[in-house]
């Protein structure tokens, strides 16, 4: 979370674009329930079945800084998470909840604090408890997405992202170089000097008039620039 201080998850997006790392994002129709919220974490995960024991259940094996993941299959009828498990789970050191799925309370999580990302919010909570799943608290679906105890998710207004643990430093160290690029591309832009200028564009068309396969990117990758989109 230190270093995600200063990123977004555009930095890490453009970081795993750039070292060829799996990117793997979340549905955009997470938000936080409080705008301006934002978490780096170990994935805690949970398969929701329809009570709350599993969540007492995962903080049992957390650690501060975890991000409680609730896999309840996107369902939007009805609400999987509400205020006594955020206030728990804050009580427990973790960094968020993220829940593929909705959430009630919201006037109780916002006053709790706790960053909570999920598809939106509903009145009824879980009227059923199904079998628990063998991997319940090994895996859990977030989207096309499966994650486990060996990743790390970072959200923030753009939504939410997941990164292997064993590539996070390479995908962070990259994350804060393109940061700084782009810091310093913007700040020669507010003195006057334009993109354009910046990463020679008149260079680049002449030159993809030469070679017609040459791709922007390339030619970004030559000159030192950064471009988010």
């Amino acid at each position: 979370m230190d270093r995600f201080a200063t990123l977004t998850t555009a930095h890490i997006a453009d970081a795993c674009v750039r070292l060829g790392v799996p990117l793997r994002v979340a549905p955009p129709g997470l938000r936080a329930v409080s705008p301006g919220d934002r978490f780096a974490g170990r994935v805690l995960p949970v398969r929701h079945v329809g009570s709350v024991d599993l969540y007492l259940e995962a903080l049992e094996g957390s650690i501060p800084g975890d991000v409680l993941v609730v896999d309840n299959e996107g369902r939007t009828d009805e609400a999987c998470v509400g205020d006594l498990v955020a206030l728990e789970v804050r009580e427990a050191g973790l960094a968020g909840i993220l829940i593929w799925g909705l959430h009630r309370d919201t006037a109780d999580i916002r006053a709790i604090g706790l960053p909570v990302f999920s598809l939106g919010s509903t009145p009824p909570g879980p009227v059923r408890v199904d079998p628990r799943a063998p991997d319940a608290l090994e895996a859990a679906t977030v989207g096309e997405q499966e994650v486990t105890a060996e990743d790390a998710v970072f959200a923030d207004d753009d939504g939410a992202l997941f990164v292997a643990l064993d590539r996070l430093d390479d995908v962070l160290t990259a994350a804060e170089g393109i940061r700084d690029t782009e810091r310093a591309q913007a700040e020669r832009i507010a003195a006057g000097t334009s993109l354009r200028e910046q990463v020679r564009f008149s260079d680049y068309l002449a030159s993809r008039a030469a070679t017609p396969t040459l791709t922007f990117r390339e030619h970004l990758r030559s000159v030192g620039g950064e471009i988010e989109v």
